[in-house]
């Protein structure tokens, strides 16, 4: 057994290096537990891994934890310099033999947020240490931190109608810790998809699926940028994110283009069944106001998302853009004008506004009643598939949900929002 200091140094490192190896040899560990054993017997590690079970020996527990332990104190304390990856490997084996020390977790904390860990190996140090320290509050607050509110908002929101202290809680967890995750926003965007669909009047939940939108389509048009070539003096030569120069394809475009491409298509999908989710609730629930604001709010993101494309030579398509460009997911700028009048309440006009069948679509190039082609007579899940949004195409919505509409409610909310494409998007 090690005495010197000097050698329970070398023993410490060497037995945080085994419990660093182990998960990279398992990734799938289920459980972690001390194996009795008084002193060290034979002349081998004291870390044991047995199929999905990881067994720390006994007598090592007086050596390792007092050393990790006043390592992440130094640390802390600005008195010893560690790089990340020690950081996380010192507070994982800190955290399986003590998960009460709320400085380990803290810092844990501070590397997810800043991209160094990744939130789903947080949870699941969090779900190991509780195989063995069942009742530590420490671990369950760090939890608690950044997934209760995901796991249980489904049913205290369907117990209390427009929440919004648990939506916002939801969507400060994934601005702390999925931030750039595209895989967790898009699992939400899925999950929530059924919670909408079973709350149509929520306008909690759907600023929610607005959030979640924002940030794809943000982290989306980010990778498209990264993604495109850059300016270089030289026309016929782009240079790429990591310095190397890349000649331009036949098409004068560099190799960029084909991923830049791919993001966009992801970017226009996304409208795309947002869109189609909202003709289908507004048609399947009509007299609800929440739907409508969904869609405008969903309209006028796509809308200056096209037109900033169009600033920078991306656009491609029928649609014109409009005046203002609106960055998405917090790019540092506002929408502008546009973004100011779309911050307004829908204006809801009176039966006496004209929210007749025929009223006030004339003018927008055949897009009114009388241009409503069998096209658009499709089936909902027929075998023509919805294209992007444009505005004749939200004309023609309306026009067809006015010339059918047997509800008061429905028919004042068709024409607001026939209103709000007018003044906001029509200019």
């Amino acid at each position: 057994m090690a005495e010197s200091e000097e050698e329970v140094d070398v023993l410490v490192q060497r037995v945080v290096k085994d419990i660093n190896n182990a998960f990279k040899k398992n990734p799938n560990i289920d459980e972690i537990g001390l194996i009795p054993c008084p002193e060290a017997r034979y002349n081998r590690s004291p870390i044991v891994l047995v199929e999905n079970s990881l067994g720390v020996e006994s007598w090592c527990v007086k050596f390792l934890l007092p050393y990790v332990h006043n390592k992440l104190l130094l640390y802390r304390q600005r008195k010893q310099w560690l790089d990340r990856e020690a950081l996380v490997d010192i507070t994982c084996t800190l955290l399986l033999l003590n998960p009460d020390f709320t400085t380990a977790w803290n810092v844990r904390k501070e590397l997810v947020q800043c991209g160094v860990l990744n939130p789903e190996r947080d949870l699941y140090l969090g779900k190991l240490a509780l195989t063995k320290f069942p009742k530590s509050p420490e671990t369950w607050i760090h939890r608690c931190v950044s997934v209760c509110a995901c796991a249980y908002l489904g049913e205290a929101a369907g117990r209390y109608p427009s929440n919004y202290n648990a939506w916002s809680h939801r969507i400060w967890v994934l601005q702390n810790m999925a931030q750039g995750n595209l895989k967790v926003l898009h699992d939400e965007l899925s999950s929530m998809k059924l919670w909408v669909s079973m709350h149509v009047s929520d306008h909690s939940g759907f600023h929610y699926r607005q959030f979640l939108l924002k940030a794809l389509v943000g982290e989306l048009s980010q990778a498209a940028d990264w993604a495109s070539p850059r300016p270089s003096a030289d026309p016929r030569r782009a240079h790429q994110p990591n310095g190397e120069v890349a000649a331009p394809n036949g098409n004068g475009t560099g190799n960029g283009t084909a991923a830049e491409d791919r993001q966009r298509a992801d970017v226009q999908k996304l409208f795309e069944e947002e869109i189609e989710l909202c003709t289908d609730l507004i048609e399947s629930y009509p007299g609800h106001e929440t739907l409508w604001c969904h869609r405008r709010h969903v309209f006028f993101l796509w809308h200056h998302w096209r037109s900033e494309l169009s600033q920078t030579g991306g656009c491609r398509g029928d649609e014109s853009p409009g005046r203002s460009p609106l960055r998405p997911a917090g790019a540092g700028s506002g929408a502008g004008e546009g973004g100011a009048k779309s911050a307004q309440a829908m204006d809801v006009d009176g039966p006496s506004s004209g929210g007749g069948a025929g009223a006030g679509v004339g003018g927008v190039g055949g897009a009114g009643a009388g241009g409503y082609t069998q096209d658009s007579k499709r089936l909902k899940r027929g075998p023509l598939q919805p294209g992007p949004p444009a505005l004749h195409s939200e004309y023609s919505f309306v026009a067809k949900t006015l010339s059918g509409c047997r509800s008061p409610e429905q028919s004042r909310f068709a024409t607001a929002y026939r209103k709000w494409l007018d003044s906001v998007i029509g200019q």
